[in-house]
């Protein structure tokens, strides 16, 4: 039988009731029942420091990107919330991968990554999600075209976290399951 794929999930969101982490949270779920092995990383706890070039000069890279580096590069995959703020991604989410590409290699370059959003807006965060993709893309990842975005995410979830919606619940399984067959057929 071969190795489930390792997927890393993260949100770009530091928000406590975040829609992004409960939608990541949809998704991993329906990434572990397609058959991956996923773990997920508060950014919140890596306490990035915003990137300053003169501050990589003089202390180099900082533990916590050093940390979700090595988590990257252990991973074949990336699951990726990314919220939307004035139609941009999140400077937490930007922060993140932008300490990441100072390591000594590219640690995104060959990855597999699948971007969702939610938002209480009526474009669930498209704009940000289209951002992070090319971003993404520009840095090595094979984005998979596959996408789920949920607008009106106020009113989205249950009171256990779960999409209401059967066609958000379909969205978000797609991507789980193009998520674990593309990183499973890049690792072979």
């Amino acid at each position: 039988m071969a190795t489930p794929p390792r997927i890393l999930a993260f949100s770009g969101s530091a928000r406590r009731e975040s829609f992004n982490a409960r939608l990541l949270a949809n998704v991993v779920t329906a990434v572990r029942g397609a058959g991956g092995e996923v773990t997920v990383v508060d950014l919140r706890e890596l306490a990035l420091p915003l990137y300053d070039g003169d501050l990589e000069d003089s202390a180099g890279l900082p533990a916590g990107a050093q940390k979700l580096v090595d988590q990257i590069n252990s991973h074949g995959g990336l699951l990726i919330a990314s919220p939307e703020y004035n139609s941009q991604m999140t400077p937490l989410l930007k922060n993140a991968i932008d300490w990441c590409t100072r390591a000594d290699e590219n640690p995104f370059r060959g990855k597999v990554a699948a971007v969702v959003s939610a938002s209480p807006g009526a474009f669930g965060g498209i704009r940000s999600m289209t951002l992070a993709r090319q971003l993404l893309t520009h840095l090595g990842c094979h984005v998979i075209p596959t996408q789920c975005v949920l607008p009106h995410a106020d009113k989205a979830f249950d009171e256990q976290g779960a999409l209401k919606d059967e066609r958000s619940r379909k969205a978000a399984q797609a991507v789980a399951t193009e998520l674990v067959r593309v990183t499973t057929r890049l690792a072979s």
